[in-house]
């Protein structure tokens, strides 16, 4: 039966009627090389419900008529007239979303991601009361490091998948068994197949709680984590709370701005006196980033339930998630010129339309509401005991100085600035991501 065994199914935790359903589901999954489904888990948690602690096993499957209305919304799309700037400072062009949209519609096949996607071990588990989806691959390594990552918006597991095996079978990607790690990789509360929060609450907080929650489901007593956009605020805060199983944490944005430089930056004042270079050239881009670059945080942050649009068209969804910063958005532009740019026109698409199909554009914008309009990028106040790793894209929002990241992370222990990478790095750039990731996390093993 593949690679999947009653023991193993046993060894979960879960009760023998869903331990038949996960056989069934097994035994049609097309098995990832050197990847096993589920691992040791929990028994339900005291006090809780029959199903608390159940590992579910999630398959996706969409419909063919999902994807015909999909192209029906695209090629019904109402267009606006072209922008009066030969730029993007009024926004993405209109011959960018056009070419998006002839593309959607007539060449784009869902079917290729789906079936990458199912070809992982998928699950869903009920925290908090919400449902959690996840990929989990175990490396063949047995002393693999457990890593859980966590993506941004506007992501999905979709940004994570290129650096899954590189992570989990390090040999057949120029690296040692000592690289190896167990891979956790969950879609954040409201996005992709997790549950839509129906109560206020699920911030980057309680995310972090629920992380290592996770994680002590599946067996793991010990574990590091990573993060970049919003995934990089939810590590800093487990960071913070310390959980003893946390063993450090990666970032790829670094929330190393301090407060006084940070309230600077947004309110467009001029550099204060005494920075450094490097600490210069963060606040410059920091402050453009607040001026002309976060106009989607500011809107989602305030009034996420306004965007009925992005919900109801596919073209205004595409539109909102390349409107991200000014590199990332010229980056894409490119794509749909031609370009190869890290990034092809169906990353790019895949990512959109895992959100379309899942009807999740708000569900995720609530997450900048939940924030409750904290900085997103200030220092957080991760513990003196934690083990810090920060690599730093030069495309990123802002290249954070090795200073600053000293001062925010009492720990460092692995600081490195690279040639090449923007702001989705495991998307862009995941040869150089993996590289990261192992380095930074090489002494913690």
């Amino acid at each position: 039966m593949n690679q999947f065994s009653m023991q193993e199914v046993v060894r979960a935790g879960i009760t023998s009627t869903v331990g038949t359903v996960v056989l069934m589901f097994v035994a049609c999954l097309s098995a990832v090389p050197q990847a096993s489904a589920l691992e040791p888990g929990s028994s339900p948690e005291k006090g809780a419900g029959a199903e608390a602690g159940v590992i579910r096993p999630f398959r996706i499957s969409v419909s063919e008529d999902e994807l015909s209305d999909l192209r029906r919304r695209i090629v019904a799309t109402r267009w606006p007239e072209k922008e009066t700037v030969t730029d993007q400072s009024q926004g993405v062009q209109l011959a960018t979303m056009q070419k998006l949209a002839r593309y959607w519609a007539t060449d784009y096949d869902w079917r290729k991601v789906e079936a990458r996607l199912n070809a992982y071990p998928q699950f869903i588990t009920e925290i908090d009361g919400l449902d959690i989806h996840f990929i989990h691959v175990r490396s063949k390594h047995e002393n693999a490091l457990p890593l859980i990552v966590t993506h941004g918006w506007p992501g999905s597991i979709i940004e994570q998948m290129k650096i899954i095996d590189p992570l989990t079978n390090p040999t057949a990607h120029g690296g040692s068994v000592s690289d190896a790690f167990h891979l956790v990789i969950p879609s954040m509360p409201g996005y992709g197949y997790s549950g839509k929060p129906t109560t206020t609450g699920w911030d980057p907080v309680h995310i972090a709680r629920a992380w290592t929650v996770l994680m002590k489901r599946l067996g793991y007593t010990r574990f590091v984590a990573q993060g970049g956009d919003w995934g990089a605020i939810v590590v800093d805060q487990m960071g913070v709370l310390a959980p003893p199983e946390l063993l450090g944490i990666h970032t790829n944005m670094a929330n190393v701005i301090p407060v006084d430089i940070d309230k600077a930056a947004f309110s467009g004042a001029p550099a204060p006196a005494g920075l450094s270079a490097d600490e210069k050239l963060a606040y410059e881009r920091l402050s453009f980033v607040y001026a002309k670059g976060i106009g989607y945080g500011f809107q989602m942050g305030l009034r996420p339930q306004t965007l009925y649009g992005i919900a109801d068209s596919p073209v205004g969804l595409a539109a909102y998630f390349l409107d991200h910063d000014a590199r990332s958005y010229e980056l894409i532009a490119r794509v749909f010129d031609g370009q190869s740019e890290g990034l092809t026109r169906d990353d790019i698409l895949d990512n959109i339309t895992i959100t379309w199909l899942t009807n999740t554009a708000l569900s995720g914008a609530r997450l900048y509401w939940e924030n409750k309009g904290a900085s997103f990028f200030n220092v957080k106040g991760v513990s003196a005991s934690i083990p810090v790793a920060v690599s730093v894209f030069p495309d990123e929002l802002y290249p954070a100085p090795r200073s600053w990241a000293q001062r925010a992370y009492p720990k460092l222990i692995y600081y490195n600035k690279l040639d090449k990478g923007g702001h989705f790095a495991a998307w862009e750039q995941p040869d150089l991501f993996v590289a990261e990731l192992r380095a930074g996390f090489k002494t913690l093993r």
